[in-house]
């Protein structure tokens, strides 16, 4: 890994609602990875995972009420996001070093009976981790997102992965508030591109698109494999996607035909855009405490 940018802690200075005590974990590889750890210690952990191209930050409404309802929350940063250290080169990213990296900071974690909830590539990489190790899963609540494998991508993804690749200006803010219905206050647009001080620092972020294993990608036996495992899962599993994603749109179907966990009635329709967790935050909650609660923890 040719270099790595660790943004300085003066960028987080003044960001709104985000009142969480920075935690670190160092990856065999040396890079810092960033995290959210809330609640009790013995709580049941209930896993927040964001997508691209945001950070921890998009938890911020959901955080306090889990914690409140009893939970332990935790919520990392993907490498080249947040608080955690960004490789300046799209070459270090793949999907495979994502989940692995994950893996590891999961593992040294030592969690067990975990509610996952996850959106965007933080479910792509959240039920590879389902699929790999689901004796540790007590649940999974998913929210546009999905575990693409091979399929053609719909036309706004593509339109997407065109602008992230050729598009000389990546504005993050600009990016995560046209994904939303809510209108975003200037301090958390300015919250979303704290992160990203360099040009360098947003490499992950544009690279991710070009990962996603739509059409001939590498990935896509993997997929296919974690595919089977979660055709065997059948802890509770609960879909709240939102009404106005054209990115996700329908994706919940295939997890509720071939997930066993998926057959109950605890899905329901959340109202807003991509980034669910501005739009309904307290819709995302109860989604996670009724599924914690149909699992039992």
């Amino acid at each position: 890994m040719a270099k790595v940018h660790r943004t300085p802690d003066a960028r987080f200075s003044d960001i709104p609602d985000y009142p969480f005590d920075p935690r670190y974990h160092i990856l065999n590889d040396g890079l810092r990875l960033h995290y959210v750890d809330e609640g009790p210690r013995d709580g049941i952990p209930v896993l927040m995972m964001h997508g691209e191209p945001s950070w921890s930050f998009l938890y911020r409404k959901m955080i306090g009420p889990v914690v409140e309802a009893g939970y332990r929350v935790l919520a990392p940063d993907l490498i080249g996001f947040g608080k955690s250290d960004k490789p300046t080169s799209k070459g270090d990213y793949s999907y495979a070093g994502h989940v692995a990296w994950m893996r590891e900071w999961f593992e040294a974690m030592g969690l067990n009976q975990v509610i996952l909830a996850c959106q965007d590539w933080g479910s792509l990489i959240g039920l590879r981790l389902v699929a790999a190790m689901p004796d540790k899963f007590a649940g999974v609540v998913l929210s546009n997102g999905g575990l693409p494998a091979g399929q053609e991508p719909p036309p706004a993804f593509a339109k997407w992965r065109t602008f992230a690749k050729m598009s000389p200006v990546f504005p993050i803010g600009a990016i995560i508030q046209k994904a939303t219905t809510t209108d975003l206050p200037q301090d958390v647009v300015d919250a979303y591109n704290a992160p990203y001080d360099t040009r360098g620092s947003k490499a992950g972020s544009r690279i991710f698109p070009a990962l996603v294993p739509l059409g001939d990608n590498v990935e896509v036996p993997a997929q296919l494999e974690a595919w089977k495992s979660l055709e065997q899962f059948d802890k509770p599993f609960t879909c709240c996607f939102s009404d106005k994603d054209p990115i996700t749109k329908g994706g919940f179907a295939a997890f509720q035909e071939r997930v066993p966990g998926a057959k109950h009635d605890l899905h329901r329709t959340l109202s807003g855009g991509h980034f669910i967790q501005e739009d309904d935050p307290l819709g995302f909650v109860g989604a996670i405490l009724d599924t914690a609660k149909h699992a039992g923890v």
